[in-house]
């Protein structure tokens, strides 16, 4: 198979030639800098670059030479932007090894070490300590009350973190014929790779709610202030669906899996009763589900942090193809439960590897027989991708990382 008809197999709950591997290419599935660097040091690497695309989190594009050794099989069109030197330049990370940041991300170090993004209007809307490895949010347009109208909504969206200091391909969307570009070099890059190609669009509805009136805020409004909570998200649905009608006609033909990000849980459970969610967000996704199989030949994937077991059933139900990143170490998510039970019906998209406590604290040995045994459980009968759970952290060491890779490969034997 090639890479794409791996990925797909697996998706339609086939059984591919091996397991098929992501690294990198979700914001939410790669690999920090600094443990870039610390794997290309390891094996001996040293030409190329280590570009930081997601300047938030502090994630790189991983290079074809990594990609290729290892065998991914899934890349970011995000790519197809900031290709030359000339759109990047140097960065010392925390640990004193050397990266690159695209030229459009300026932070400013202040006199403590801390560095601070600003909004171009002089807002500080993020902020890294020093010593740190990602961007905190700063700002949150709403934080002490909802607005009477929404004829600003766009404007503070533009304020989030997540927004203003956006990755590719976004950073460009503001650009004269964007689209346009965007399915032109999208098409050569189907034609040069048989990769599978991933679209990030984001798309949230509840984060937003959180990003614009603060965690705290948000959760509470869930449960006390309903009506305004439904307001919100009845702005955000247009947007969202405008964005999508530009994306499927642009790309929808071409790029195989679209992916949508709304964190619904925590380590010990979900962020709200199963029937709130269902009320207020369920109907929601599932229209933006609706939309993209309708208007394109895109799979959907939703990435969603924490224990989820109590609305996999309504995630299903929404149509969502793929879950992301199956955090098996949180409450109630045992993965042979999840694949007994949902296995048929969805495809799980990570899982792979607990980021929480085995591959960034385990042995080499502890890792291979974590993912091997992973690899088992997920695999059977498609619907799986090799996936760590979420982001390969700083703190990785690189023997755990090859460990890991090992253990994808040998399964295939």
């Amino acid at each position: 198979m090639t890479s794409r008809e791996r990925v797909l197999a697996a998706i339609a709950h086939k059984s591919p030639d091996r397991v098929p591997l992501d690294l990198g290419s979700t914001p939410s599935s790669g690999i920090s800098a600094i443990a870039y660097n610390n794997l290309k040091k390891h094996l001996g690497i040293t030409d190329g670059h280590t570009r930081v695309f997601d300047v938030v989190q502090q994630v790189v594009q991983p290079e074809d030479g990594i990609l290729d050794r290892f065998g991914v099989d899934v890349i970011d069109i995000g790519r197809v932007f900031n290709e030359t030197d000339a759109h990047w330049y140097d960065i010392t990370l925390s640990d004193g090894s050397t990266a690159q940041y695209p030229t459009w991300f300026r932070p400013e170090q202040q006199p403590n070490g801390d560095w601070i993004a600003y909004h171009k209007d002089g807002t500080k809307i993020a902020r890294m300590p020093v010593g740190a490895t990602f961007f905190d949010q700063t700002y949150f347009p709403y934080e002490e009350d909802y607005p009477d109208d929404y004829d600003d909504l766009d404007e503070q969206m533009g304020k989030v973190l997540w927004s203003a200091l956006v990755h590719s391909p976004w950073d460009h969307a503001g650009e004269e014929n964007f689209y346009q570009t965007l399915r032109e070099r999208v098409i050569q890059l189907r034609n040069r790779t048989d990769k599978a190609l991933m679209i990030t669009c984001g798309c949230n509805l509840f984060e937003w709610g959180t990003f614009l009136r603060r965690m705290d805020n948000f959760l509470m409004d869930i449960y006390c202030d309903e009506e305004n909570v439904q307001a919100l998200v009845e702005q955000l649905m247009p947007r969202h669906l405008a964005t999508l009608e530009k994306v499927c006609a642009a790309v929808g033909d071409v790029v195989d899996i679209l992916r949508f990000g709304d964190d619904l849980g925590m380590t010990t459970g979900l962020f709200m009763a199963p029937e709130k969610y269902q009320k207020l967000f369920k109907p929601h996704h599932t229209k933006l589900n609706e939309y993209v199989h309708t208007h394109s030949n895109m799979k959907t994937l939703l990435h969603s942090c924490g224990s989820l077991y109590p609305i996999i059933p309504d995630l299903i139900e929404a149509g969502y193809d793929i879950l992301n990143p199956v955090q098996t170490s949180a409450r109630q998510m045992d993965p042979a439960t999840l694949k007994r039970e949902f296995g048929k019906d969805i495809t799980f998209w990570g899982g792979g590897c607990d980021t929480k406590s085995v591959l960034n604290r385990g042995t080499p040995d502890k890792v291979y027989d974590h993912c091997r045994r992973m690899i088992e459980i997920f695999n059977q009968d498609g619907g799986f991708v090799f996936n760590q759970e979420h982001n390969i952290l700083p703190d990785v060491p690189p023997e755990n990382i090859l460990a890991m890779y090992r253990a994808v490969e040998d399964s295939a034997k």
